[in-house]
């Protein structure tokens, strides 16, 4: 197959653009490179990819629809895979407009992009965020979205009801997942693996909010990118043209589309997670404990009834495998101990192999 996938020099997209590849696929990669977060942590995953002969690289910003467009009238994708955002639940305290550029206006390009390229199926990324403050557990893709506690979650919310009107005025086949907490190798500098481990073998003290108390549906990236991958084949049909009717379908009764999380359902407290960390890297982090921040919550929690009944599988790594296996390549990459198990990731990156190196048993 052809695909496209948006955002492939970031965390997830360079992931499962790895994945496609390694299965056989080409993939047209897309990235903006934007400053969020280190951009040579981003030039260093496309530069990986790059050696691939089946991968091609485009660096420039989806808010540019005229480039959007040749792009997708040059590639004639069979199917696309959305992962660019701008990420991060507290920056877009700080800078509001650059989630209305890229999420809205992005997806908006995109969305239009496949109407008038059409794909075989278009799949987007969004956000157990928009959960927003729900308090009944675990959440279910029928929930209802209406309350945001950011805009980053008024946002991707934004872009799940956009994607709905052009599936249902264009016959767009659509799916949207939505993430619950991704970790693991590569993985973003902003997100509070990254920043413990960096702190801790520094020396350097921790901030635990919500004084400790709360629990999150961890996922690790290999188990995400599993779900991604399995679900790009389970293609939602219109209503009366033969779509597939499963326990607690989202398809929608006017458009071939549909909603799933992609979580494990098993929550982690966040103090478990810590201990982790501290095991990995084999040293005791000093605690600094926070109150919960302005848009935070304190519990995610997926309900996975709809995705195992998709495509038969829900993410299983436990927190303490899929933890070491970042302390892992974090040391490696960054100078620590490690190196030559980073060195192994390499070569599986650019190798014919399936087989993951960088996952440890139960990946």
């Amino acid at each position: 197959m052809r695909f496209l996938v948006t955002g492939t020099a970031g965390f997830i997209g360079f992931h499962v653009a790895r994945r496609l590849l390694l299965a056989g696929h080409a993939v047209v990669g897309l990235d903006g490179m934007t400053a969020y977060y280190d951009v040579a942590l981003k030039q260093e995953r496309h530069r990986m990819l790059r050696d691939f002969p089946g991968f091609t690289a485009h660096e420039f910003m989806l808010e540019d629809a005229d480039a959007l467009d040749r792009l997708f009238r040059t590639v004639r994708p069979q199917k696309v895979v959305h992962l660019a955002a701008q990420a991060g639940v507290r920056y877009s305290l700080d800078n509001p407009r650059a989630y209305i550029d890229a999420n809205l206006i992005g997806t908006f390009n995109v969305l239009e992009a496949c109407r008038h390229h059409p794909v075989d199926h278009l799949l987007i990324a969004s956000t157990s965020s928009a959960y927003g403050g729900n308090g009944t557990f675990p959440f279910r893709e029928t929930d209802r979205t209406a309350a945001p506690l950011t805009l980053y979650a008024a946002s991707k919310i934004g872009t799940e009801v956009m994607a709905h009107a052009y599936a249902h005025l264009w016959t767009l086949p659509t799916t949207v997942f939505r993430f619950f907490t991704v970790y693991g190798p590569w993985g973003r500098p902003d997100m509070a693996l990254f920043k413990f481990t960096k702190a801790m073998l520094a020396d350097q003290p921790i901030e635990i909010y919500n004084h400790g108390r709360s629990r999150r549906d961890f996922t690790y990236i290999d188990d995400l990118v599993e779900g991604i991958l399995r679900l790009t084949d389970v293609i939602p049909a219109r209503p009366g043209m033969g779509a597939a009717a499963v326990p607690g379908d989202t398809l929608s009764p006017v458009a071939p589309y549909r909603i799933v999380n992609i979580g494990g359902g098993q929550p982690v407290h966040l103090m478990r997670f810590v201990e982790a960390i501290e095991a990995a890297l084999g040293r005791r982090a000093t605690r600094h404990y926070r109150p919960l921040p302005a848009g935070d919550v304190p519990e995610t929690v997926a309900g996975t009834d709809l995705l195992h009944s998709l495509i038969g599988y829900v993410p299983a790594t436990p927190i303490e495998s899929g933890v070491a296996s970042f302390v892992a390549w974090y040391r490696g990459f960054y100078g620590e101990q490690d190196g030559d198990r980073l060195a192994g990731c390499l070569a599986a990156a650019s190798g014919p192999a399936h087989e993951d190196v960088c996952a440890l048993p139960g990946a």
